[in-house]
């Protein structure tokens, strides 16, 4: 099993889904990002997940990560949520988002602002008031979500 899966299946034991894993380097420091999400959903928002949750998820990982460093040399482990506002890079990351506004750049360097409505294949609906519009996955550029204050 890689590392991806084993931090997955440590996740999924705690009833989360993980979103995403990210080496950063911040102000000469190596962090190792682990988001996840919850995957219930109430009033048509999906769940937050709560601070014991995350700390509860840090000793969960941080064994495994002994053994199988992230990455060589010292690294700060951080564990938490994705965010209200953030970068959709892969497929399932436009999957987990279905229902929330995305700003996005795809083809020519069009722009787009609208609510993604579905995910079917490699096809992404986008809804707004003016327009529904569907766009390959391969032809974006840059998208993610964004919360209207």
């Amino acid at each position: 099993m890689s590392l991806h899966s084993d931090i997955e299946s440590i996740v999924k034991s705690m009833g989360l889904e993980l979103y995403d894993t990210v080496i950063a380097n911040e102000f000469d420091e190596t962090i190792f990002r682990v988001s996840v999400i919850s995957p219930e959903f109430e009033d048509a928002k999906r769940k937050s997940v709560d601070l014991d949750t995350y700390v509860e998820l840090t000793h969960l990982l941080s064994p495994l990560l002994d053994v199988t460093p992230p990455v060589s040399g010292e690294y700060r482990l951080e564990v938490g949520s994705p965010g209200i506002e953030r970068k959709l890079t892969t497929l399932d990351h436009f999957k987990k988002s279905i229902g929330e506004d995305v700003a996005l750049v795809y083809g020519d360097k069009e722009k787009l602002r609208a609510k993604l409505t579905a995910v079917e294949g490699n096809k992404l609906t986008f809804e707004n008031e003016d327009e529904k519009v569907t766009i390959n996955f391969n032809d974006i550029k840059k998208a993610k979500t964004y919360f209207e204050w």
